[in-house]
């Protein structure tokens, strides 16, 4: 078994990453991931939101390996938290912990070591994806902002030319 953990500082407000978390997929940094699944959210006495989430990836493996099966061993378990930063709520911090578990295979812990470094540089490009999903959505709110004004002026600049 292997852990993983990484730590990072999101420079927008947690309500804007977490939007930004529910819509990360699909997205150019990670083709590889087609599809998500949310197998169970809920809210906890504390209010804390809790989803548990199925990736549906393309990993390229060879055709050969296609037909095997390899649920029974290999096991990444990974959580993400997103908490608002403790001194500046402008910000927001991201914990990572992946839990890496290669079983009955021999070389399972320098797998498990390789597949702890994959997930690094998939993590780093995850942090990317955020930030690509946060100014889409800021575009998105941005061009919807200028329908609203452009909607409302119409009418008024009509009011006024009736007068």
């Amino acid at each position: 078994m292997k852990i993983w953990a990484s730590e990072h500082i999101f420079n927008h407000p947690w309500e804007t990453v977490t939007k930004a978390a529910m819509q990360k997929y699909p997205n150019p940094m990670n083709p590889n991931v087609f599809g998500v699944d949310v197998l169970d959210r809920r809210v906890d006495a504390g209010g804390r939101l809790h989803s548990t989430r199925l990736l549906s990836a393309d990993w390229g493996l060879p055709s050969i390996a296609n037909s095997i099966s390899f649920t029974n061993l290999v096991s990444v378990d990974e959580k993400l938290t997103y908490k608002p930063h403790p001194q500046d709520p402008e910000k927001t911090v991201l914990t990572q912990e992946a839990l890496i578990t290669v079983k009955g295979i021999s070389l399972s812990s320098y797998l498990e070591g390789l597949m702890a470094k994959t997930i690094s540089v998939n993590a780093s490009k995850g942090r990317e994806a955020m930030e690509w999903v946060i100014r889409r959505l800021n575009t998105e709110i941005e061009e919807l902002a200028a329908t609203a004004r452009g909607t409302m002026r119409a009418p008024m600049a009509a009011a006024a030319a009736d007068k």
